[in-house]
């Protein structure tokens, strides 16, 4: 087991380990440190992510802004397929995005996202026995803390097995 792998194993068990993990993330990844997302729940098929209703999220109507939003999204579905995938084994890029959004968020929001083994094994596994990459395309959806769908997004990622990617780190 990898430690990042690990480290969510400790935190599903520990508030104090929660707390750890999320400062992690806010330093891994830096450019999502400022919007100040926070690992709420960590269940066996994905995470739940909120971005906080703070003067650094929002747009110039006081909504949370369409750009943190998108960032919430792309951050909740590549956390989960790198937790069931690993790092260590796959490549991930995400090659497309799109947003659609519905209602403007004035006040927290939460992005619930789960992936089966199941669905990797029929989407991803099995498909990488016979292909150097495949695409999937997942959708994650974004609601206020009083149920109001604020947006949905739709990323397609690419997958690669380590040993096909042709410029390796």
């Amino acid at each position: 087991m990898d430690k990042f792998t690990a480290a969510i194993e400790k935190a599903r068990k520990s508030n104090f380990q929660l707390w750890i993990l999320n400062k992690f993330i806010g330093k891994f990844i830096p450019f999502n440190g400022p919007h100040r997302f926070r690992i709420v729940n960590i269940t066996d098929d994905g995470f739940e992510i909120e971005m906080p209703y703070m003067r650094k999220n929002l747009n110039h109507l006081k909504g949370l802004h369409a750009c943190g939003l998108a960032t919430l999204s792309e951050l909740s579905a590549g956390l989960t397929l790198i937790r069931k995938l690993g790092f260590k084994e796959y490549r991930l890029i995400m090659q497309e995005m799109n947003m659609e959004y519905f209602y403007q968020a004035k006040m927290p929001v939460r992005v619930k996202y789960e992936l089966t083994e199941e669905f990797l094994q029929t989407t991803v596994k099995k498909p990488l026995e016979t292909n150097d990459s495949v695409f999937v395309e997942l959708k994650t959806e974004v609601y206020d803390l009083e149920k109001n769908h604020i947006c949905t997004a739709t990323t397609k990622w690419q997958m690669k097995k380590w040993d096909s990617v042709k410029t390796q780190l």
